[in-house]
């Protein structure tokens, strides 16, 4: 028999995705009475019936694997950490992303906001910012909503708070067995201030084509916009999870505060 967990994991991603039982059997190439025998249990599925079926789901890397193990198979996709020597390439391209986007911040980030990396520039405009202390949190997330963070020298925080709670909500929705995503989720809106409504997913909230940050210290202030680099076709749960944040000044005087900041 099938392992039990794999019925009701499999329905939890196709409900999550919004694909009926007929639809998802008709992408997977198989019957819907078989798909219904499958997620019941009554039918167990073969390692490529899974594979498809994770295919046609759109399944992260992460949760195919997940959904192999569940069907009583190995993992598919390797998770290498990004100091091993398999990923020495990787490491290389990474670093000289940070150091190209000098003087602005850059950033690398996982899929739950941690931040892995940052460049010199970063920690130069943070510690403008923060008045010389240091972050209370290596997550993105935490310091943009605790207010014992960043979250001060955010001028425009309801803008940039909300940005990001619409962006955890969608994660969370399109990664329904992700603990640590609706965790972080909860944490954020249990922050003092954040507001009543954004514990709804507003589904009609477009987003803006281009958010700027404002950060701002007394009379320093610097303005960024952000662009988002992630791999290509990744064989690896690492490198399909990784994502490097570089900022870009939005005006002149932030060009000139962040030049100002590098050293000589």
């Amino acid at each position: 028999m099938q392992t039990p967990a794999f019925g009701p994991l499999l329905k939890s991603w196709r409900t999550a995705r919004r694909v009926s039982q007929l639809g998802l059997a008709l992408d997977a190439g198989i019957s819907a009475r078989h798909l219904s025998y499958v997620e019941t249990g009554k039918a167990r599925p073969s390692r490529d019936m899974v594979a498809r079926l994770a295919d046609s789901l759109e399944l992260p890397l992460r949760e195919k694997n997940s959904l192999l193990v569940a069907a009583g198979f190995a993992p598919r996709y390797s998770e290498t950490a990004l100091a091993m020597p398999a990923l020495s390439a990787v490491n290389r391209a990474i670093e000289l992303i940070l150091r190209q986007q000098e003087p602005y911040p850059a950033f690398v980030l996982n899929r739950h906001w941690d931040i892995l990396q940052a460049n010199d520039a970063a920690r130069r405009v943070t510690g403008v910012v923060m008045g010389g202390r240091g972050v209370k949190h290596r997550n993105m997330v935490r310091q943009i909503f605790d207010p014992d963070d960043l979250r001060p020298a955010v001028a425009n925080w309801e803008e940039v708070a909300g940005d990001l709670i619409r962006h955890l909500h969608e994660a969370v929705a399109a990664n329904p067995s992700d603990d640590v995503l609706a965790a972080l989720l909860e944490e954020a809106l249990g922050y003092p201030g954040v507001p009543s409504r954004w514990r709804l997913r507003d589904l009609d909230d477009a987003p803006a084509p281009l958010l700027t940050t404002v950060l701002r210290r007394g009379s320093d202030e610097f303005r960024f916009f952000s662009t988002i680099t992630s791999f290509a076709t990744p064989r690896d749960v690492t490198l399909e999870e990784i994502r490097i944040e570089c900022c870009f000044p939005d005006n002149e005087a932030t060009v000139r505060a962040c030049a100002a900041l590098r050293p000589v």
